[in-house]
């Protein structure tokens, strides 16, 4: 069951931001890593395997990666650095590419480096992402107001892990609608006024 992250009061309207259940998985995206895990009880990533296919990917000279760790206790999440708990935690899987990839996505001709430390960057990020998604925090927002009544949803966090983006998104739309009322007005008080100039004049 969905529910309200946070109430926003804003020139007469209210904002919610509302969990969103229903928005599409991240790994439907264009992604660059694929994830790949061995629980058989959990759907931990991309792809189910064996321990030995993951060790065997590991030993390749043309591939990037990076070990991927779950947390399931009451919920699930993941991260690329590992948890403290002893007990509900561990290395799941891993994230990997091939050199190749990462040369398309960041490079020229060569999987330098630099490139390497992209390709690493963005697949944590990857991660990051689904551990968002995994854990709720993907969510929506309605707006309730005289001039303005709306709703949008599938927002991840921001960077710094709050909704800003949401809700100026939300506020924006609140702005418009007050604007557009506001020319109608303006435009309507003109008119009366030169309805009100051409009658004096006919006088």
């Amino acid at each position: 069951m969905s529910y309200t992250i946070d109430t926003i009061k804003y020139k007469g309207h209210t904002i919610e931001l509302i969990q969103d259940e229903d928005t599409e998985s991240p790994r439907e995206w264009d992604n660059v890593g694929e994830i790949l895990y061995t629980s058989t009880r959990y759907n931990l990533g991309d792809r189910r395997t064996t321990r030995e296919e993951i060790e065997a990917i590991i030993a390749r000279k043309d591939v990037i990666y990076l070990p991927v760790y779950a947390y399931i206790h009451s919920g699930t999440r993941l991260n690329t650095t590992g948890f403290r708990c002893p007990w509900d935690s561990g290395q799941c899987g891993i994230i990997w590419c091939t050199k190749d990839r990462a040369v398309k996505e960041w490079g020229k001709t060569r999987c330098t480096k630099k490139v390497i430390a992209q390709a690493e960057r963005y697949m944590k990020g990857e991660i990051n992402t689904l551990d968002q998604y995994y854990n709720g925090e993907v969510v929506g927002y309605t707006v309730e107001g005289p001039l303005c009544e709306d709703s949008c949803w599938g927002f991840f966090p921001d960077e710094n892990g709050k909704h800003d983006y949401a809700t100026s998104e939300a506020k924006s739309n609140i702005d418009y609608a007050r604007n557009k009322e506001a020319k109608r007005l303006r435009a309507e008080r003109l008119e009366t006024r030169l309805a009100k100039e051409q009658h004096l004049a006919l006088i």
